[in-house]
């Protein structure tokens, strides 16, 4: 057995099926010990989307997502893709080809510090030896997946994948547990003495996927609850005690809700989509998680760490004789936030097109978004219902995430209607991946939002009252005729046009993309300064 060998060998024990990447010299015995132990290689057109994929793959699944680059450009490139899995919480490991130990400290082509370059964006990085590669293997597929998931690096040097594997004991991973600081009596006392609470859940809870037990709770305890752009779809839009989407269009709206509370309850919040500071009037805070966080200065905050079962035991000390619920409030401000968006709807702007999705795709619908102006609308607007899933990216929020997002998605769950709405500004960065579509067979269906702009930083602009400047992508039509990389290319420039190119897409099996003409207007008007 060679080292090739045994880290395909590992990888498939953990039940990895996928490593997306784009190869080098030195990994083709990696490469050949892949498709041996039954992995697929995923070739991709550039290195970020693998890591994107990796990311993707890995939330969907809960198994560690793999991605490979080679030298210098390619550990450069799969870093924007590895960033993503860091901010946004998703447990990848990341193999890149390094020089051998004679040229690793040598000027020589494409050669620079991989260990550096990936220390900032990883939990942590290593560089394999004949000496610690099963330790180092062991280590990382627990690590990346152990309290806040994230990505691990792993180098190769070049010389190292065709070399005898001597197989020896490993000491296993071991968790690393800080010392909890719970003070049970500061919690009980705030939950005794609030009157309107508020409940924020984010991005940990809906990893940990507590909708269930957070539905029950609140069939007792009926507090109104907002939630993170990524923790959307944990509970059912038409909750009774669902507000809305922090940092979203119109989550202003929101403030008429936390305005009036005494306390916020974080559940699974994690500050890194959307500081607590940023939107909590100065009222206490009662965090939850599994670890502990940073908290702002000045404010009242008590945490809590320990699993969700034990939150809701705590949260059962509310006084729910005592507590006060609106609940016309929170239907008012849904009420009045539809409102606004159908006001939207009457010309073929985003809104209209949403809308169109939203009653033409099927329910179950996987739905991927880009960065941009329009994820503003989506994270407010769209609707998962009970059986619907969205990805997004949201602590890293890197544009070009939404095509590679929907091709693991479609990879993941061939049966599944998978679509992708993305600008055209994010599609342009990973148009290259349609081709990826292709050639695996994926009947991804791309809406691209094409206004011809940066939207979101032309807005921006006008926030500071300058004109718009280096924010136009292109004059005229974005693809000029009914193909794109051989891919088949339907044109909506109004509601009848948007709802014939869905229902045809639909029944294509083959990817489709749908090139939506919209008026980007209303958004300076739907999306939230902040």
């Amino acid at each position: 057995m060679t080292i090739a060998d045994y880290i395909a060998s590992q990888l498939s024990e953990h039940g990895v099926r996928y490593v997306f990447g784009i190869p080098g010299g030195p990994s083709i015995p990696l490469m050949e010990a892949l498709r041996n132990a039954g992995i697929e290689f995923i070739l991709t057109s550039n290195e970020a989307a693998a890591g994107i994929m990796a990311d993707v793959s890995a939330r969907l699944t809960g198994i560690p997502g793999v991605c490979h680059s080679t030298f210098g450009p390619g550990a450069t490139n799969i870093a924007t893709g590895v960033g993503g899995a860091f901010l946004d919480r998703s447990p990848v490991i990341v193999f890149t080809s390094e020089m051998d130990d004679r040229m690793i400290y040598r000027t020589s082509q494409m050669n620079i510090n991989h260990q550096k370059l990936f220390e900032p964006i990883t939990k942590a990085t290593y560089r394999l030896s004949e000496g610690n590669y099963a330790e180092v293997l062991e280590s990382a597929l627990g690590l990346c997946l152990d309290g806040y998931p994230g990505p691990v690096h792993i180098g190769l040097p070049a010389d190292i994948c065709d070399r005898e594997a001597v197989i020896t004991d490993t000491p296993g991973y071991k968790p690393v547990r800080g010392n909890l600081n719970n003070n049970i009596q500061k919690i009980l006392t705030l939950l005794d003495r609030s009157r309107r609470p508020v409940i924020a859940v984010g991005l940990t809870a809906a990893r940990l996927d507590i909708g269930t037990g957070l539905i029950s709770f609140l069939e007792k305890y009926k507090i109104p609850v907002i939630i993170t752009p990524m923790a959307k779809g944990i509970i059912p839009e038409n909750h009774p005690c669902y507000a809305g989407v922090l940092f979203h269009s119109l989550s202003d709206y929101l403030e008429d809700i936390t305005g009036k509370s005494d306390l916020v309850i974080g559940l699974g919040y994690d500050p890194v989509e959307f500081n607590y500071e940023s939107w909590m009037p100065e009222i206490p805070l009662l965090h939850f998680d599994i670890q502990e966080t940073d908290m702002p200065p000045g404010i009242n905050a008590e945490q809590y760490s320990g699993p969700p079962e034990e939150w809701f035991r705590i949260l059962g000390n509310l006084n729910q004789g005592s507590l006060i619920f609106e609940q016309s409030l929170i239907a008012d401000i849904r009420g009045e936030m539809l409102a606004v968006f159908n006001g939207f709807t009457h010309h073929f702007g985003p809104s209209a097109a949403l809308k169109i999705l939203r009653e033409e795709l099927p329910s179950d619908v996987t739905l991927t978004t880009d960065v941009g102006s329009h994820l503003h609308l989506i994270g407010q607007y769209w609707h998962t219902g009970s059986r619907g899933k969205i990805i997004m990216t949201n602590g890293w929020s890197g544009m070009g995430f939404g095509i590679p997002a929907a091709l693991a998605a479609q990879l993941t769950n061939r049966q599944s209607t998978v679509v992708c709405v993305t600008g055209d500004g994010g599609f342009l960065m990973n148009a290259g991946e349609i081709i990826t579509a292709k050639r695996y067979g994926l009947p991804v269906i791309i809406v691209v939002f094409s206004d011809g702009e940066l939207n979101l930083i032309k807005v921006k602009q006008s926030w500071k009252n300058l004109s718009p400047y280096g924010t136009t992508l292109y004059q005229d039509d974005l693809f000029g005729s009914g193909i794109f990389l051989g891919v088949k290319v339907l044109r909506a420039d109004s509601d009848d046009s948007m709802r014939k190119s869905i229902i045809e897409a639909l029944a294509e099996n083959e990817p489709v993309i749908i090139n939506a003409v919209i008026d980007p207007e209303e958004y300076r008007w739907l999306i939230v300064r902040r």
